[in-house]
């Protein structure tokens, strides 16, 4: 696509600027919120009558001498998304949103939520709950202690709090006359009663061979290595996070919104392997392949799911020490361990093993990416034919890239909600388009897709901004600084074992030259089929440091309120990078395959170095993806990747034509005498 240079054609700036105008922000005063102050109160439509819901709650509350109950948004295995019978405060606030703490006393109920969900939550809750805007456990505690006299009594489901959230709880309160007090039996369960959507019950299938690193014995051979080898000799550990047991086991099934996990625990000791399941899951095939009809240390023993707290209760009483990550592991199962017989650290050594790809994982993940990149081509060119004519909106267009997807060998689904954001909405960071509420895409804005899919061999996530019409030269310098970003990080050379956090600011550098900046983390984690945001790896303070094998997202962004926002991802893995001495050094190898959007380069801006990391990065593009789409005929797409991927120069010359100029001022012109 011809790349249009303003600057050989600089009198028509002038006479555009009075035609061509920034969107106007939306005012979020006309939404149909609820007025709770007037009399009688206002509730619009889409507000849920909690009353019943609360009067049964606060019954169960008095039959366990409670004055309040925290009901929080995770569930039993801190999911980043929950399944529908997972969703308690939702059901018992009406606020559907994905972050937020519920708190209900005997004569007052609130929620906690951010920015993002106010007005969502003003829309959707009826008028028997207060809307907090803050988060944290310190508001929570404080207007607790303001509600609940001393000597009251504070309940919450040990199952659906983290390590850090019940001592973050249990330190604000302590000293204060109220006690924290852990409920198994969960009271919104009780109250929601058989309305409660059932636990999912696809069957657990096993993930093939040819899409997986290692078999599940050598992955339990070398956990129990590990076990042996640290100093605190812990003669089992404990997996609460669903990837883990997935992973350790190469199981997949469906529980879990955009990712293939299913519902359970695994205890693995020196001699034995428990997996609490839904054992009626399994077929006789599973069951053969997990060796569950034997007692051996290489033999699975199913055990009921619910039956997790009772087993580790049990264990935990032998001469033992049991290894478990207190990110992933809720309060529920920690209580139960004796602190002396506890081995704590951040992460479990099997999330720690799983972040480094072996050999076979790695390309498995390469390939995945490959594949990846023709569905996104194959958008991009649609929406480049299609944003003209008036006829895309946001949600149409996550639709047909999601069905795109789905027709990719492997697909298993997308792996998050698409993020499709057109104009001011691509301004906030996490911004998802719905059904009823949407923008058209146009061609005088900017349009940002954060997209990504789960295949068998791998999971993907990348995102691309593009502009079809002719941005402004801040919209253009922006966007050339994050991608500055983006290769400044991608191209480092760094010493192994360096933290992530370290490396972040390369990527905001460019952007902080200038005064700019973005508020969310540079990357994360990714799976082999798996999370598409996989911890420990990243570039978050939490994170551990780069080892060869990792693979991670490299994201930076700038978001102008009301106006536009950018952001550039791809996925990396870490490799050894070729030093001029010796030394152990890593870089990063990008295998994300989508050419950035050329109209919004300032290629003035670009280095030498940056410059020929770019051509070298298209050079790649075309060896990789173009068989790709030259093998499935899709030869419009495949000339479109040619142009793109065309090399860039330093001179950036004008490649708008004077007749293409002319007629846009004729028609901006012929618009001012309309």
């Amino acid at each position: 696509m011809a790349l249009a240079s303003w600057r050989c054609c600089s009198w028509l700036i002038l006479l555009c600027a009075y035609t061509w105008g920034h969107p106007k922000p939306v005012d979020l005063k006309t939404e149909d919120v609820r007025n709770c102050s007037t009399s009688p109160q206002y509730l619009p439509t889409t507000a849920v009558n909690t009353t019943a819901q609360l009067t049964a709650l606060r019954e169960q509350m008095s039959t366990k001498n409670l004055s309040a109950y925290i009901i929080p948004d995770t569930d039993a295995h801190m999911n980043e998304y929950i399944g529908e019978h997972d969703k308690r405060r939702a059901w018992i606030t009406g606020f559907t949103g994905s972050a937020g703490t519920a708190v209900v006393t005997m004569g007052k109920a609130g929620l906690w939520t951010d920015s993002r969900y106010w007005t969502q939550a003003e829309r959707e809750m009826d008028c028997n709950w207060e809307l907090h805007k803050e988060v944290g456990t310190v508001p929570i505690v404080n207007w607790l202690l303001t509600d609940i006299s001393a000597g009251g009594r504070i309940g919450f489901d040990p199952s659906l709090f983290s390590v850090g959230s019940w001592e973050s709880y249990n330190k604000a309160l302590q000293d204060s006359g109220r006690e924290l007090v852990s409920i198994t039996a969960n009271l919104v369960d009780l109250v929601w009663g058989s309305e409660r959507p059932p636990v999912p019950s696809e069957p657990i299938y096993i993930l093939q061979e040819t899409f997986t690193g290692s078999t599940w014995q050598e992955k339990v051979s070398s956990i129990r290595s590990q076990m042996q080898k640290h100093h605190k000799a812990p003669t089992a550990v404990l997996l609460s996070a669903l990837d883990e047991t997935a992973w350790l086991f190469n199981l997949r099934s469906s529980d879990i919104p955009y990712n293939p996990f299913f519902y359970s625990y695994t205890l693995l000791t020196d001699s034995s392997i428990r997996l609490f399941v839904n054992k009626s899951r399994f077929n006789s095939e599973t069951l053969q392949y997990l060796n569950s009809n034997c007692t051996g240390s290489m033999c699975v023993q199913l055990e009921d799911y619910s039956q997790v707290r009772d087993s580790v209760q049990t264990y935990a009483t032998g001469a033992v020490r049991i290894w478990i990550g207190t990110s992933y592991t809720m309060y529920g199962l920690y209580e139960l361990i004796p602190k002396e017989k506890l081995v704590a650290d951040t992460y479990s050594p099997v999330m720690v093993t799983k972040a480094v790809k072996n050999s076979k994982e790695q390309a498995l993940l390469r390939a995945s990416h490959v594949r990846d990149a023709v569905p996104v081509i194959r958008y991009l060119v649609w929406l480049e034919k299609n944003v003209p004519k008036g006829t895309v909106d946001e949600f149409s267009g996550a639709e047909l890239l999601d069905k795109f997807r789905g027709e990719e060998k492997f697909s298993s689904g997308p792996s998050f909600q698409t993020i499709s954001a057109s104009g001011l909405n691509a301004a906030l960071a996490h911004y998802s388009p719905t059904k009823e509420h949407h923008r058209k895409l146009s061609s005088d804005e900017m349009y940002l897709v954060d997209s990504g899919g789960q295949y068998w061999d791998g999971t993907t996530d990348i995102t691309r901004t593009v502009h079809w019409g002719t941005p402004s030269a801040f919209q253009k310098e922006a966007y050339t600084r994050v991608l500055i970003g983006n290769i400044d990080l991608s191209r480092l050379v760094f010493p192994a074992a360096t933290s992530g956090r370290v490396m972040e600011a390369f990527a905001r550098r460019a952007l902080w030259d200038v005064g700019l900046n973005y508020g969310h983390g540079t990357g994360h984690g990714i799976g082999n089929f798996l999370n598409v945001h996989e911890w420990p790896v990243g570039f978050q303070s939490s994170s551990i440091t780069m080892d060869k094998g990792m693979f991670t997202s490299i994201e930076p962004g700038y978001y102008h309120d009301n106006e536009f926002g950018i952001r550039l991802e791809d996925v990396a893995v870490v490799v050894e990078a070729k030093t001029q001495y010796p030394g152990t050094y890593l870089t990063f190898d990008v295998v994300s395959l989508v050419p950035y959007d050329r109209n919004l380069i300032d290629v003035s801006l670009l280095s030498p170095e940056q410059l020929q990391y770019l051509n070298h990065y298209y050079q790649t593009i075309r060896e990789k993806v173009g068989p790709e789409l030259q093998q499935r005929q899709l030869l419009e797409e495949f000339e479109w990747l040619q142009q793109q991927t065309e090399p860039l120069s330093s001179r950036a010359p004008c490649t708008t034509s004077l007749a293409s100029v002319l007629a846009v001022s004729t028609l901006a012109i012929l618009n001012w005498n309309v």
